[in-house]
């Protein structure tokens, strides 16, 4: 995933989290039921209204050669495919906590990431689900044309679910999840563990139709928790019909479409006192962002970077194979060396070293003034 000096430099935890690793007075309340079920879990928790200083967040460093095991048609329509990989010996696999998600390395060099949405117990496999979205980059299209008996490289699971968002002291008791479509799949292992453990939890489960909609069938023993809204039987649903029923003691998880969780997002003020853990697909809009330039040193070759594009998008215009993944500045994929030019880092992964030594995560950092040009060693 990472270039190997990124690697070195920083070093996965195990074990259970420091105190304060968590910028409140209690964790939330999903990390302190995972805490009794899954001792060794990666995780970063802010909330609304409180300290905006995120710790850094550990990097996955290892990869491991898995088989694809099984297939299966999740959807109606037939358009998402769950896949389970198994290792090619009997260790157990590393553990996870509800949430997690790996980098898959496909056979064609791409690297995406896939939410786990399997049984965090069963430590001989990995479950993940892909819509399939041809007019995408390419990286559901290639999975969904893998066969069973595939082998593919994944890194550790990591967790980032937990965005960074101003936090203040946990007083969550009970749990309520939104998922847009594929964003079920980080959300079903975490109402399994609401389940098992006892804990207060509703889920509003959204998309365009029913026959889109994954893991029904999973989700159908849960009866009345689960609110289902599709677009086609009850209209596109509002922010405040999704938190229906959230006070201050809920705490909020929500996966979706960009549009759906900003909506959330705004639709809860920062001085609620409520926990809100956030996912979304795809990179956020640019903020505050000034136009400037990169040049690849190898080359010459001089990209401009508009005000309301990454250099990430920019720079895959000049070279289209250039590794990335998240687009959201905490996986490190897309790191890249600057050789000149000053960085206004927007990153929460890189330490004060890798930033030293010029490694800039072009998915979300840019130039530091407007005009500036930063060469990069490409």
């Amino acid at each position: 995933m990472m270039r190997r000096s990124l690697r070195a430099l920083v070093k996965p935890y195990v074990g259970e989290p420091p105190r304060g690793l968590y910028r409140a007075k209690a964790p939330d309340l999903l990390i302190r039921i995972a805490g009794a079920a899954v001792p060794h879990f990666l995780s970063v928790v802010t909330r609304l209204g409180g300290d905006t200083e995120p710790p850094e967040l550990p990097a996955a460093v290892n990869r491991t050669t898995m088989r694809i095991a099984d297939r299966r048609r999740v959807t109606a329509d037939g358009q998402v495919l769950a896949l389970t990989l198994t290792p090619l010996d009997d260790t157990p696999l590393p553990r996870w906590n509800p949430g997690a998600h790996l980098d898959v390395h496909l056979p064609s060099g791409l690297i995406r990431q896939y939410s786990l949405c399997g049984d965090p117990g069963r430590r001989g496999e990995y479950r993940i689900a892909v819509r399939h979205s041809p007019e995408g980059a390419g990286g559901s299209v290639e999975v969904h044309g893998l066969s069973t008996g595939r082998l593919v490289e994944v890194s550790d699971p990591r967790n980032a679910f937990m965005m960074p968002l101003p936090g203040s002291a946990s007083r969550a008791s009970k749990l309520h999840f939104i998922a847009g479509g594929i964003g079920i799949t980080p959300i079903l292992s975490m109402v399994r563990l609401a389940e098992q453990q006892g804990t207060p939890w509703t889920l509003h489960y959204t998309g365009r139709h029913r026959d889109a909609l994954a893991f029904v069938d999973e989700l159908a023993p849960y009866g009345e928790k689960v609110h289902v809204r599709t677009d086609d039987e009850h209209g596109v649903p509002s922010a405040a019909a999704l938190l229906d029923g959230v006070d201050p003691t809920t705490a909020v998880y929500v996966c979706g479409p960009p549009p759906m969780v900003d909506a959330v997002l705004r639709a809860i003020p920062r001085d609620s006192g409520i926990e809100v853990h956030s996912e979304r697909f795809s990179a956020a809009p640019v903020v505050d962002g000034r136009p400037f330039e990169l040049e690849l040193a190898h080359c010459g070759t001089v990209v401009g970077v508009g005000a309301d594009r990454s250099a990430l998008a920019a720079l895959r215009n000049a070279v289209p194979s250039v590794a990335y993944s998240c687009q959201q500045g905490y996986c490190g994929t897309c790191v890249q060396r600057v050789v000149s030019g000053e960085v206004d880092h927007r990153d929460d992964l890189l330490t004060e070293e890798q930033r030293r030594c010029g490694q800039m995560l072009v998915c979300v950092s840019r130039a530091k003034s407007t005009g500036e040009r930063l060469v990069l060693d490409l």
